[in-house]
């Protein structure tokens, strides 16, 4: 099979969440297993850092991804779902696997795809861990596709994991309470592996005390730690006419739970520099909620021994899209009219992108929204503005709403628009009908996000 043919096997004949939903899971983790078995375990034969979360998990991830590489490492990075090219799931180094690379798994493992009848998601891991291994990367980042505990990424035995935070999304398959995700997401905390919690959150965080206890991890909550407020009220437009989100940092020492060894161990410089100047390129103003993770996924990645500076973490973190090739966080597509798109997508994830849109200055603003049958969509519809202008779409995989049962919905909640039959048509009305002044957002789900990236 030639790329194209590949990539047509993998999407058609294997189950694929992103197109048929929760029938593409697997009850457990025995596929992956058996399959990079096969393999020689490849999983087994670089050092990783394993990521999860419900939102921030894909910035946090290419952040440590961008600090590992301006530090001199050979980096992996492992995330999901792609927004352009299934490629962008595996990189070293920022660089995307080739296609031969693609070609050469799928042609040399398909008896064992069709002996062990895995999903597209567990064949996607599986050819991830080969290609780093044989490559030698240094460390891998690895983001947990969904969950964690049933996650196929969750056969590796990471030197650190990262959970950013908890909010409701795929209720149906994680559970109906911020408990019951939260335990879902505990399930990548393994036995003394320290642990990194990017926010502290009142209604779950016994669940993350509890786990660490059972596995004998160390613990950080990361927003007990670090104290990181925008300098600037939106972003800066520098001279290359890039933005650029200026940050301050203070870290709080009292709460410093370190000892006189770890302190030797590491490089003294981040924990002397109390207050630190950074500038990101990754602007939302949510990036502020992942910053403190990565901070101490840094700290922690030093006490095993990575020489990273602070000079490695400032320079990296101002080119993170340049650095991974990360796409779809708060990103600007266009001006006269600003049009701005992002792949936020649930409860949390939409309250983040309207602190955002509120942040901006505009005369109307336009929406182009669409979604998935799975969500819950009245929830997010809820906090949606009723003074804008809507055009309604449906993102084009199996799963989308129609436009016209989202416009159905939305007037429930004095929503009003037009509907469309696809999110390019959608965008090219909000075009005619937005002067230079306007805002024009394009979301709703990452898939709608992708379709215009």
């Amino acid at each position: 099979m030639n790329y194209a043919e590949t990539l047509n096997y993998l999407y058609r004949h294997l189950p694929m969440f992103t197109r048929i939903g929760a029938p593409a899971l697997k009850k457990d983790l025995w596929n992956t297993l058996e399959l990079c078995r096969r393999l020689g375990n490849p999983h087994q034969k670089f050092k990783s850092v394993h990521v999860g979360g419900t939102n921030g998990k894909g910035s946090t991830s290419h952040m440590l991804a961008a600090i590992l590489q301006k530090a001199g490492y050979k980096t992996g990075l492992y995330t999901s779902p792609h927004l352009r090219d299934f490629r962008e799931r595996i990189r070293i180094n920022g660089l995307m696997i080739p296609e031969n690379a693609v070609i050469g798994f799928t042609a040399e493992n398909r008896h064992h795809i069709e002996e062990i009848k895995p999903s597209f998601f567990e064949v996607t891991v599986a050819m991830a861990f080969d290609y780093f291994a044989r490559n030698e990367v240094d460390i891998a980042i690895i983001e947990v596709g969904l969950g964690g505990r049933l996650d196929s990424t969750n056969i590796i035995t990471p030197i650190l994991s990262l959970i950013t935070n908890i909010s409701f999304d795929h209720n149906q398959i994680l559970g109906d309470t911020l408990t019951d995700i939260a335990a879902e997401k505990a399930g990548i905390i393994k036995q003394g592996i320290p642990i990194i919690i990017s926010q502290r959150q009142a209604a779950v965080e016994d669940v993350f005390i509890q786990k660490a206890a059972e596995t004998g991890s160390k613990l950080v909550f990361s927003s007990d730690t670090w104290i990181i407020q925008a300098e600037n009220g939106k972003p800066d437009l520098e001279s290359e006419g890039e933005e650029i989100l200026q940050v301050s940092v203070q870290r709080i020492t009292s709460n410093r739970q370190t000892t006189e060894d770890n302190k030797s161990k590491a490089v003294p410089e981040l924990y002397n520099q109390t207050n630190m100047q950074l500038s990101l390129d990754l602007t939302g103003s949510y990036q502020l909620k992942n910053l403190p993770g990565v901070l101490s996924a840094v700290e922690q990645l030093r006490l095993s021994g990575f020489h990273i500076t602070v000079q490695h973490l400032s320079d990296a973190l101002k080119q993170v899209k340049k650095l991974t090739g990360l796409e779809g966080r708060w990103q600007t597509l266009g001006r006269n009219p600003l049009i701005i798109c992002d792949t936020g997508h649930n409860e949390d994830g939409i309250r983040e992108v309207l602190k955002n849109i509120q942040a901006q200055h505009y005369d109307q603003l336009h929406m182009v929204i669409g979604m998935v049958k799975d969500k819950a969509v009245d929830k997010v519809l809820a906090l949606l503005p009723k003074n804008a202008v809507y055009y309604f779409c449906m993102p084009d995989i199996e799963r989308g709403k129609p436009g016209d049962e989202l416009l159905e919905e939305a007037s429930v909640f004095g929503l009003h628009g037009k509907s469309f039959q696809s999110v390019k048509e959608a965008l090219q009305k909000a075009k005619e009908e937005a002067s230079v002044n306007d805002l024009i957002f394009v979301g709703g789900s990452t898939f709608v996000a992708a379709e215009i990236i």
